[in-house]
């Protein structure tokens, strides 16, 4: 297998994710890139991306958590983006550095599923607020054909493509297409963060939904900090 070109940069959303990452590189030993926390959502993202404030790098990788919209991903999956949709619009992940990543994921057999299965290849639909209605989610992967969601890959694509930096994204699912997850979109900022009472309050609306959520987000983020280390520690991206 051909050694990889050097990740400089990884991007992740803030908070919990971000901290997971963070976890999964403690330990490793030589050159990691730098894990950078961004907003949460497309428009603080890209008012983030636009002021620059990390240098342009050449090579990023984008990590985090994300829903399912099909039956084929269930809680703990990782997946491989193809490509992000939005609004009629796609972008690609650059396809070199994807296919690397995805042999050396099979290679090294972390994929929760099954130890001799790769992970999965994905076509991903961005929005701008959270899909939380299971109806929903199976409405959109069926008429889309796109199989998870997130709130960020589409924007970020869109930017570093036109910038002419080598993107990929890596994500663990955190919520099935079976069940509905707690609307926590009122929860977050117009800066991309979290506001820790919305938050409460659309938890405690929806209990049983919200500790659904909890327990597929701590079993994603677990993965997610596996990924991480497994990456890296092998030295199989360096």
């Amino acid at each position: 297998m051909p050694n990889f070109l050097p990740i400089n940069t990884i991007l992740v959303p803030q908070g919990a994710e971000y901290k997971a990452v963070c976890r999964g590189l403690s330990g490793v030993t030589g050159s990691i890139p730098t894990v950078v926390a961004i907003p949460v959502g497309m428009k603080p993202l890209l008012k983030y991306l636009q002021q620059g404030q990390f240098l342009a790098p050449s090579r990023v990788l984008i990590m985090g958590i994300c829903g399912s919209l099909s039956d084929r991903y269930t809680v703990g999956d990782i997946v491989l983006y193809r490509d992000c949709v939005y609004q009629g619009k796609q972008r690609e992940c650059d396809r070199t550095f994807t296919a690397q990543l995805h042999s050396a994921l099979s290679t090294d057999a972390i994929n929760r599923v099954s130890p001799d299965s790769p992970p999965n290849l994905v076509k991903s639909l961005t929005s701008y607020r959270v899909i939380w209605s299971a109806a929903e989610k199976r409405r959109l992967g069926e008429t889309l054909a796109a199989d998870v969601v997130d709130m960020e890959g589409f924007t970020a694509l869109e930017f570093f493509n036109a910038a002419g930096v080598v993107v990929a994204m890596l994500r663990v699912v955190s919520d099935d297409c079976q069940h509905n997850i707690p609307d926590l979109t009122p929860a977050i900022n117009s800066d991309g963060s979290l506001n820790p009472f919305p938050l409460a309050i659309g938890m405690l609306r929806q209990p049983l939904a919200a500790t659904r959520l909890i327990r597929g987000s701590l079993t994603a983020l677990k993965v997610l900090k596996q990924v991480t280390n497994r990456l890296f520690s092998t030295n199989k991206l360096e």
